[in-house]
């Protein structure tokens, strides 16, 4: 299969893979009753804040792909459905899972399982984006594995 996703495009799946998973931690924590739960939950939540702006930082850097199309949003239309098979990837699906959480650990072994699905994610977009635009995605990686690390360090505590 041949290159048919620019950086752009991957860089806008990973800020609403972001956007969506601060939402999760967001309702996470406003469901708790727990202080030290809602404080690891404000925390993931300011992690995923923190994503969004690099990545929208990486995004101002890349050229916008424009597709021709059959039919308006076409192009994004499959993007959207290749990506749709990712938890944060769809909408409001953040909510309903945070409202089956029941403990701190159970809250972020959830978070271990995202992060490491975003990861794979952008490993296997990388295969769709053309040559230069690859160390573009392996910034996007290098978020994720950052915050799969913090994840770590925070089941180790709970």
């Amino acid at each position: 299969m041949g290159n048919i996703f620019s950086a752009s495009e991957v860089v806008e799946m990973g800020i609403k893979i972001e956007e969506n998973g601060r939402d999760f931690y967001n309702e996470a924590a406003r469901r708790s009753k727990n202080k030290s739960t809602i404080k690891v939950f404000e925390l993931l939540a300011s992690e995923e804040e923190g994503h969004i702006k690099r990545f929208e930082a990486i995004l101002s850097r890349v050229k916008k792909y424009e597709p021709s199309e059959a039919y308006p949003n076409e192009y994004f239309s499959y993007i959207k459905s290749l990506s749709g098979g990712y938890v944060f990837t769809k909408e409001k699906k953040s909510s309903e899972v945070a409202g089956t959480i029941k403990t701190d650990k159970e809250a972020v072994d959830l978070g271990v399982g995202f992060e490491k699905d975003s990861i794979l994610f952008y490993e296997e977009m990388k295969k769709f984006v053309l040559d230069g635009e690859k160390k573009i995605v392996d910034e996007l990686l290098e978020q994720e594995k950052t915050h799969l690390r913090k994840l770590n360090e925070l089941r180790r505590v709970l």
